[in-house]
């Protein structure tokens, strides 16, 4: 490799890792076990892995159907559609949760009318954290298993609709099969960017202890009250994220072959 090349290289994967090895260098590992199981630390944790998979199972729910659609739906304005969906990806998480509580808010467009006919309010609830999470985490889900359909061999769809299957049946016995390892990406991906949500999350749903604290919110308290915890909990998200990029390494590696 060019020395012009190499030297700027050497920089950047500097820039992205010292800080990460700072990070692990600092945290209490004697200490480690006593502070992730403490009172504050586990209700944090626990509340995030409950959200996260929670929002995650409303992602499923939404984000397949919606994947299909734009896969394989005949629709006007499809492209704009589709960067409509992918738009929480790029924009700021402050800002996703400052349009959920215009929306779902108590004086918001809909949430005005749960609040008048159901009593039932969104922000500030533990319901609400997993709202914000599904709605940064959605578009990865989405963009993963449109790929996987676009992939996919549609000739066995035809094949199990001239064997007589209706549309329903062939969705659920050939094509999500199909699409497997694509769901369980976008899956793994979306629970991971669901686990650390913190500006819609502390935007929509505000910060109470055992509520709608999570972890990543946990950790912006903690940095001014007990450093140590911070460390900790920093040091658990760090892991979920090399344990969530290891395991699709090869998924990726075969999706650029």
């Amino acid at each position: 490799m060019p020395l012009v090349l190499l030297l700027p290289a050497l920089l950047g994967l500097a820039f992205l890792l010292i800080p990460l090895i700072g990070l692990l260098a600092k945290a209490p590992w004697s200490t480690l076990p006593s502070k992730l199981f403490s009172a504050d630390v586990w209700t944090a944790l626990r509340l995030s892995l409950v959200c996260a998979t929670a929002a995650t199972a409303l992602c499923l729910l939404l984000g397949i159907p919606l994947a299909w659609l734009l896969a394989r739906g005949e629709l006007p304005g499809r492209g704009l559609i589709r960067a409509l969906v992918t738009v929480p990806l790029v924009l700021p998480p402050v800002v996703g949760g400052v349009a959920l509580l215009l929306v779902l808010g108590r004086r918001g467009l809909i949430g005005e009318h749960l609040d008048t006919w159901f009593g039932f309010s969104l922000p500030f609830t533990t319901a609400g954290v997993i709202v914000a999470e599904a709605f940064v985490a959605m578009p990865f889900l989405v963009i993963s298993v449109e790929g996987a359909l676009r992939a996919a061999d549609p000739r066995y769809e035809e094949a199990a609709a001239t064997l007589g299957a209706g549309r329903w049946l062939t969705f659920r016995r050939v094509t999500l099969p199909s699409i497997a390892p694509g769901v369980v990406a976008g899956t793994v991906l979306c629970w991971a960017r669901a686990l650390g949500e913190f500006g819609a999350t502390i935007t929509f749903a505000g910060n109470f202890p055992g509520r709608t604290t999570t972890m990543p919110l946990a950790v912006y308290l903690a940095l001014e009250t007990d450093p140590d915890v911070a460390v900790v909990l920093s040091v658990v998200l760090l892991l979920v994220s090399v344990v969530v990029l290891a395991s699709l390494r090869e998924r990726w590696i075969s999706g650029l072959r």
